[in-house]
């Protein structure tokens, strides 16, 4: 494996990190080493640009569901400052109740912080309309 690869895989484990913070000054912390200033994050429930956006993401999610943990279902493939990571959402104390499924297109400037993150849905919640999304 490369010293990039290595590089990139360490960064996605900060960015799994950042998605199973609750502690918002750590999540902002990690943001900083995680993403681009400007980063854009694409999902079925918008588009939005920036950290704080991310981090209010995280916080609505909390707010509806409980607790939630990201786990990944198969290690993150890079090649090319690309990244498919393919997560499982759990809700509950015991994070043992499966919400949905997905994959993250992930986007690595230069510096390997995450510019882009493109978000498909395996496995919608039950009850998701993802035509009240667009």
């Amino acid at each position: 494996m490369t010293d990039t690869a290595v590089r990139e895989l360490a960064q996605l484990d900060r960015y799994l990190r950042f998605w199973n913070t609750d502690d918002e000054a750590q999540q902002g912390l990690l943001a900083g080493t995680v993403f681009t200033e400007g980063v854009e994050y694409r999902a079925q429930v918008g588009v939005l640009t920036g950290t704080a956006a991310l981090i209010d993401l995280r916080r609505q999610f909390v707010a509806h569901l409980g607790a939630v943990t990201l786990r990944l279902r198969r290690a993150p493939e890079v090649h090319h400052q690309r990244a498919r990571v393919e997560w499982e959402l759990l809700t509950g104390e015991a994070g043992d109740t499966s919400f949905a499924t997905g994959t993250d297109i992930v986007q690595l400037d230069e510096d390997g912080r995450i510019s882009a993150v493109t978000v498909f849905l395996d496995r919608a919640p039950e009850g998701f309309d993802a035509a009240a999304h667009q």
